[in-house]
């Protein structure tokens, strides 16, 4: 009598790589996924060409004084674009609350911690997505953005410059800066299992707390140290350094983009632990 050893099939091993794809799958088969990248570039590209289009022709209507921007240099031009990112990163981030928050209003969670009973792989994976889909559409946007500018800009003879040091800030910080807003927008949907709970608070992070910070400084005179550590400051000071009031080294900027992306996360992966389903 012989006997035969049988090797287990790897194939419904359930890894990282397994449940990305079918996060991927999942994630671009929902119809509002596609309306809302679709309203993030198109909000983009009107932004920055609604600004180029009013600082153009407020230039050529008002005489330059002394003080006054100088909106033919690229560097000054490129920021003026580049302020069509932060409606768009908005517009991302509540996408990535809707990825997360959306499995928990549906019920679709149940089903999707059975098939992969290892909760943090299932978070690493819509983490890896979020990111790496948005820092792409980020970048898109940009491009394209750039194209609509660019005849407008020539026209009023604006210097927006492609493969200057300017526009480049804008088109990576942009985008590095998109993704640490997602990433923020993803916690969020795992940590208030409700989309709109989640928005709501993203869109108090970049508006309202701003706004509270700013009053508190008037009577605690420490916190005017926290203000440039806000993600909305973070944004700015790393497009438009030259606008912006941060005192931050690039570095330390890159240090809080990191601490804004990572530390929900970990929260949200604390409490995706010991919180039921």
């Amino acid at each position: 009598m012989s006997t035969s050893t049988v090797t287990p099939s790897r194939a419904g091993r359930v890894t990282l790589g397994s449940v990305f794809r079918a996060e991927s799958i999942r994630f671009f088969a929902l119809r509002s996924t596609q309306i809302l990248i679709v309203v993030a570039v198109l909000a983009q590209m009107a932004l920055a060409a609604l600004g180029i289009w009013s600082v153009g022709a407020f230039m050529s209507n008002i005489p330059a004084e002394a003080g006054m921007p100088n909106f033919t240099d690229p560097e000054v031009t490129a920021e003026v674009f580049g302020s069509g990112i932060t409606f768009s990163q908005l517009i991302l981030g509540a996408m990535a609350v809707l990825l997360a928050s959306g499995e928990f209003t549906t019920g679709s969670a149940v089903s999707t911690f059975l098939a992969s009973p290892q909760r943090l792989r299932v978070l690493s994976a819509k983490a890896l997505l979020i990111a790496v889909l948005t820092g792409v559409i980020s970048v898109a946007g940009t491009f394209l953005a750039y194209l609509v500018c660019l005849p407008i800009a020539g026209h009023y003879e604006l210097g927006l410059e492609l493969s200057s040091a300017a526009f480049q800030r804008v088109l990576w910080y942009g985008a590095l800066t998109t993704m640490m807003v997602a990433l923020i927008g993803l916690a969020l949907g795992f940590l208030l299992r409700s989309s709109a709970g989640g928005i709501t608070v993203l869109l108090g992070l970049f508006f309202v707390l701003s706004i509270l910070v700013q009053v508190l400084i008037m009577a605690v005179d420490w916190v005017k140290n926290i203000v440039q550590y806000l993600p909305d400051q973070v944004v700015s000071a790393l497009i438009s350094p030259t606008t912006s009031m941060s005192s931050l080294e690039t570095w330390q900027l890159m240090c809080a983009v990191a601490g804004w992306a990572v530390i929900p996360l970990v929260f949200a992966a604390w409490a995706l632990r010991v919180r039921d389903i």
